[in-house]
C-alpha cells in the first residue's frame, strides 16, 4: 500500500513538473505576449517577466516592442520634371499595440515595408528634382505622413523616414556639373568686374589728389623704383613720366622765345629789321647750334683784319 501511493506520488510530482514546464513562459523586458486560447484572442497582454499558460490550449505570441530599422530597396522613378532618378531610405517604426500587430495584419514588417517602397515611388513621382536634393526634410516628413496612416490600423507607429540616397544618371550628373561651373564663372567675372570699377573710383581719386600736388607724382615715382629694385632683377624699367616731358617741352619752349627775343633786339640796334620770313620753330638742337656759332653780321670788316 505504502509503496503504491509513494509511485502514485511520483507519478503526480512528475506529471506536475511537465505540466509546469510546459506551461511557464517567460516574456522578456522588450515584448509583449498575446496569447491565443482555442484561436480567441484573450483580452490580457502578458506583461515582461514569468507567466503562465495553458499547455496544448493557449498559444503565446511574443511581439517585439523595440524600434525597428528597416532598409527601404532603392526605388527608381521619374521625377515630375521628367528626371529618371533611384532613390533608397530607412524607415525606423516599432509596434505599439502588440494585440493589433498579431491579429490585424499577417505580417507586419513585410506589411510596412511594402508601404514604405510604394510611398517612396509616389513622393518621387510628386517631386522636382531640385526637392530630391535640396529640401529632404520636407519629404521626409511627407513620407511619415504616408506611411502613419495606414500603420496605426496595425498596431506600428512610424517614427520617422529617412532619405538615404538618390542616385542621378551620368549625363545628368554632367550637366549639373556644366551648370554649377558656369555658375562660379559668373560670379567671378562679376567679382572681377566690381573690383576694376572700385579700383578706377580710387584710381581716379588719387590723379585728382596728385594733380593738385606735382611733387606726390614724384614720391610716387621714387617709390615705384624702390619696389623694384627691392626684387633684386638684372633688368631696371624705370617709368617717365608724361608730365616730366611736358615740362621740359614748356621749358625748351620758352627758352627759344628767350634767346629769339634777345637777337631781335640785338638786331634792331644795328639796321632796321626786315620782315623775316615765317620759318618753322627751331628744335633746342638746332638753336644751340645756332646760338654757338656768330653772325655774319657780327664780323668785322674785311680790311679791319689783320
Amino acid at each position: 500500500m505504502v509503496e503504491e501511493l509513494v509511485t502514485a506520488g511520483v507519478a503526480l510530482a512528475c506529471t506536475g513538473t511537465v505540466y509546469l514546464m510546459a506551461a511557464a513562459r517567460v516574456v522578456k523586458q522588450y515584448e509583449r505576449g498575446v496569447v491565443l486560447r482555442l484561436g480567441r484572442l484573450v483580452s490580457e497582454v502578458r506583461e515582461p517577466g514569468f507567466t503562465m499558460i495553458v499547455p496544448i490550449v493557449d498559444r503565446l505570441r511574443k511581439v517585439n516592442m523595440q524600434i525597428v530599422t528597416m532598409p527601404v530597396p532603392a526605388q527608381e522613378g521619374i521625377t515630375r520634371d521628367n528626371v529618371t532618378v533611384r532613390v533608397d531610405a530607412v524607415v525606423y517604426f516599432k509596434v505599439v499595440d502588440a494585440a493589433d500587430a498579431v491579429i490585424r495584419v499577417e505580417d507586419y514588417r513585410f506589411a510596412v515595408s511594402q508601404m514604405a517602397q510604394t510611398s517612396l515611388r509616389s513622393i518621387i513621382g510628386k517631386s522636382e528634382l531640385d526637392d530630391l536634393l535640396s529640401n529632404r526634410e520636407k519629404l521626409n516628413q511627407g513620407l511619415e505622413l504616408m506611411m502613419d496612416s495606414p500603420a496605426i490600423g496595425w498596431g506600428v507607429t512610424v517614427d520617422r523616414v529617412e532619405i538615404k540616397d538618390v542616385s542621378l544618371p551620368e549625363t545628368m550628373k554632367r550637366s549639373m556639373a556644366r551648370q554649377a561651373e558656369a555658375t562660379r564663372d559668373r560670379r567671378a567675372r562679376v567679382i572681377n568686374a566690381d573690383a576694376e570699377l572700385q579700383a578706377s573710383k580710387k584710381l581716379a581719386e588719387a590723379a585728382e589728389a596728385m594733380s593738385d600736388q606735382p611733387a606726390a607724382l614724384q614720391l610716387r615715382l621714387l617709390q615705384t623704383v624702390v619696389a623694384v629694385a627691392a626684387e633684386k632683377n638684372s633688368t631696371l624699367v624705370l617709368p617717365f613720366p608724361v608730365e616730366l616731358l611736358r615740362f621740359l617741352e614748356r621749358s625748351g619752349l620758352q627758352a627759344q622765345a628767350q634767346t629769339e627775343a634777345a637777337e631781335a633786339e640785338r638786331d634792331g640796334g644795328r639796321r632796321p629789321a626786315a620782315p623775316a620770313a615765317p620759318r618753322a620753330p627751331r628744335t633746342p638742337v638746332e638753336h644751340g647750334a645756332e646760338t654757338a656759332l656768330p653772325e655774319l653780321a657780327d664780323l668785322p670788316p674785311v680790311e679791319d683784319l689783320p
